[in-house]
């Protein structure tokens, strides 16, 4: 792991520096959650801050790493810096509302809380279509020093991001995170999962995750293009079965 970070930090030093801040905040909010008593909708607030802070650390060293293999230029940089603003935005504010014992997501209880969830949309949306222009760019740029299963790991991996990123718009459209009931009731502890209903965040999870699991699993263990497909193929139809099964408002673990 310490060979990985020497290597990261100087590849992009920006998204580095921004990903180990976030893993520092989830910690920090690994703390506060056994310190303090605030809830949101009967979960302990710094649940959710948890999550997105190990999710946006996780992200930012991943799209660092994936960067480096591509030509660099003030494209790279500017998106490096969107990343940073998007993302940062996002975490001070669940971070800033899980303090207040307010939701963050699907809060429009006042104009302004509402406007600051449509901001998280937005820069949630921008980092998406961020990895869709980083996939473009993996599928133009020759890069014969890579292995070739390992490159199409990192595009296959893209655009799930992408795609899988883009479900967010089903939970915003119904202003919550599960399908045929409010949120809350019996969940999976910590992930917050409905095990009653449908829930969207698994297919999410799964899907966004594509980005660390195939490059990781092809360059260390498949190294085979054909497996490297078959893998993605089988991760696809996972991410897409618990989508549909969601959508029909069935739960992915039942109670």
């Amino acid at each position: 792991m310490m060979e990985f970070i020497h290597e990261l930090k100087p590849k992009n030093e920006l998204l580095f520096i921004f990903g180990l801040g976030n893993f520092m905040l989830a910690g920090l909010f690994v703390v506060l959650s056994q310190i303090t008593s605030i809830e949101v909708s009967g979960t302990n607030a710094w649940f959710k801050p948890i999550k997105f802070a190990l999710s946006i650390g996780t992200f930012s060293w991943t799209i660092a790493w994936f960067m480096s293999y591509l030509p660099q230029d003030k494209g790279l940089q500017i998106m490096s810096w969107l990343i940073v603003v998007m993302l940062g935005f996002e975490i001070i504010y669940i971070g800033f509302q899980a303090g207040r014992g307010q939701l963050s997501h699907y809060n429009l209880s006042t104009p302004i809380y509402g406007g600051l969830y449509a901001l998280m949309a937005i820069a949630a949306t921008v980092v998406s279509f961020i990895t869709l222009v980083l996939a473009i760019r993996f599928f133009q740029t020759p890069l014969p020093e890579l292995p070739d299963y390992y490159v199409w790991s990192i595009r296959i991996g893209l655009l799930l991001f992408f795609i899988f990123s883009l479900e967010g718009f089903v939970m915003g459209a119904n202003l919550s995170h599960t399908i045929g009931a409010s949120s809350g009731g019996n969940v999976i502890p910590f992930l917050n999962w409905s095990r009653e209903y449908g829930d969207p965040r698994v297919a999410h999870f799964i899907g966004m995750h594509a980005l660390q699991v195939l490059p990781i699993a092809s360059y260390y263990i498949l190294k085979d293009i054909r497996l490297t497909f078959g893998l993605a193929i089988i991760y696809t139809l996972l991410a897409a079965y618990v989508l549909i099964q969601a959508l029909y408002g069935q739960p992915f673990l039942k109670s």
